[in-house]
């Protein structure tokens, strides 16, 4: 009886194998997915600070474009727009893992008035 209980472990430990091969794709992608989520956070965050940081500098009179893309980090100013009209817009594009994904960028509009922080 010992002899049919090893082959059964043993086939065991292959469908185990199997398993974690078949599974391994949809982990990989699942990890990607969570990657570029965290990605577009990271961008409408720091759309936001730019928004913010360009209405303050309109508000004193300064360059609103200038304070906008001087707030975001380097990797993402590359396709910025930033736009003044009741307030400040800013769009940034979204950084992509895979090169196929489709572009997408996030917007954030900040307006400040005498007064506010």
């Amino acid at each position: 009886m010992k002899a049919g209980s090893e082959k059964a472990k043993r086939g065991e430990a292959g469908q185990a194998a199997v398993e974690l091969v078949a599974v391994l794709p949809f982990l990989a992608l699942a990890v990607l997915m969570a990657g570029q989520l965290v990605l577009a956070g990271q961008a409408l965050w720091s759309a936001s600070v730019a928004a913010r940081a360009g209405a303050r500098s309109a508000l004193v009179g300064g360059d609103p474009a200038a304070a906008a893309r001087a707030a975001l980090p380097a990797a993402m100013r590359e396709g910025v727009k930033v736009e003044e009209d009741e307030g400040v817009a800013v769009r940034v594009p979204v950084p992509r893992l895979l090169p196929g994904l489709p572009p997408v960028s996030v917007a954030v509009r900040a307006a400040l008035e005498a007064g506010d922080g």
